[in-house]
């Protein structure tokens, strides 16, 4: 059965986009590098196979944005972000340049977010709950914040992205808590995020919600693969997030024109496995040689540029990455038939 909220979507191949420029043109296609040869993921006709058409009458148009989540979606109180953070000439922090895939939702709209408002805009419009360190179980509390401030607008875009600090902490359990038993404790976890999603909708939000990249494939995962050998690391935490991104996807609303799936897993293998063609030149190693979110274009390891890297530090996405995620997250904003 096709899935109607879930067509997977990647930027087409070509020159870097300018800033602020907005990306219409999409390849159904995605070519994968496979051993012994090349896989092609023909995704072409999707949209048709859903049946009926589902072509916006009226484009949706926001009248509010609301990002929830962790470390991917967060912008500090002073606009920093846990990824690199751009700078100006002088130095001080460009939190509007490289923006994150939130900010690429926001800026569909002409919006802002408060933490990042350089032109001192009376209304930004624009709202962050997200939360750095945030799990699962703070998706609600979120939810309950924003409900009451700035509630939902009549027509209100909201982001979901949380789920990598759930699995990271649940693989250090591991072997102490065998492959299984973590197994079920994310699927239970996964449905909780498509619980609140579902909610969401059932307040009248339309919701973006981006599955949790394959940490597996992470500067972390790769490093844990070398460093235990009782079992291929790097393969578990891919199962693991598998296991919680399947709960997630059974459980919300099958409905285009209420929410869009933003296939955050599966953009990440693809721009792991043809790196070059999305114009990255390192996708194991992360950029950073300081904390999130005190990294900046000065601060990162010889030969590093945000741009060109696909993670910052190693388990959170870069520009290289972010830029990605917030094409795939535009297209599914623009086209779905919200």
């Amino acid at each position: 059965m096709t899935d109607c909220a879930a067509q997977p979507r990647l930027e087409d191949p070509g020159p870097a986009r300018g800033e602020g420029k907005d990306s219409m043109t999409w390849t159904f296609s995605v070519v994968r590098r496979v051993r012994g040869g090349a896989l092609t993921l023909a995704v072409a006709g999707l949209l048709g196979a859903c049946g009926g058409g589902t072509s916006q009458v009226e484009p949706f148009v926001a009248e509010r944005v609301l990002a929830f989540g962790d470390e991917a979606s967060t912008l500090t109180p002073d606009g920093r972000k846990y990824s690199v953070n751009a700078l100006n000439d002088d130095g001080s922090l460009a939190c509007e340049r490289e923006p994150i895939w939130t900010q690429s939702i926001a800026n569909i709209y002409g919006f802002v977010f408060a933490e990042c408002n350089p032109n001192s805009i009376a209304d930004p419009r624009a709202t962050t709950l997200a939360a750095a360190g945030a799990q699962v179980a703070n998706l609600s509390a979120q939810i309950d914040t924003a409900e009451i401030s700035p509630g939902f607008a009549q027509r209100t875009m909201a982001t979901v992205m949380i789920g990598t600090n759930d699995i990271l902490a649940l693989y250090a359990e591991f072997p102490v808590r065998d492959e299984a038993d973590l197994t079920t404790e994310l699927e239970a976890r996964g449905t909780v995020v498509g619980q609140q999603v579902n909610r969401l909708v059932d307040r009248g939000v339309r919701v973006l919600i981006a599955t949790v990249p394959s940490l597996g494939l992470s500067p972390f995962g790769l490093a844990e693969r070398l460093a235990h050998g009782d079992t291929d690391r790097a393969a578990l935490l891919n199962r693991l997030t598998a296991a919680f991104n399947a709960a997630i996807r059974t459980t919300i609303y099958n409905d285009g024109r209420k929410l869009g799936l933003v296939l955050a897993d599966e953009l990440v293998q693809v721009l792991s496995e043809n790196p070059g063609s999305y114009k990255l030149s390192n996708v194991i190693l992360g950029a950073c040689t300081v904390e999130l979110p005190n990294c900046n274009s000065n601060t990162l390891i010889v030969g590093a540029t945000s741009a060109t890297w696909l993670w910052a530090d190693d388990h959170w996405l870069a520009y290289g990455g972010q830029n990605q995620l917030g094409s795939l997250a535009r297209g599914r904003a623009q086209n779905n038939p919200f």
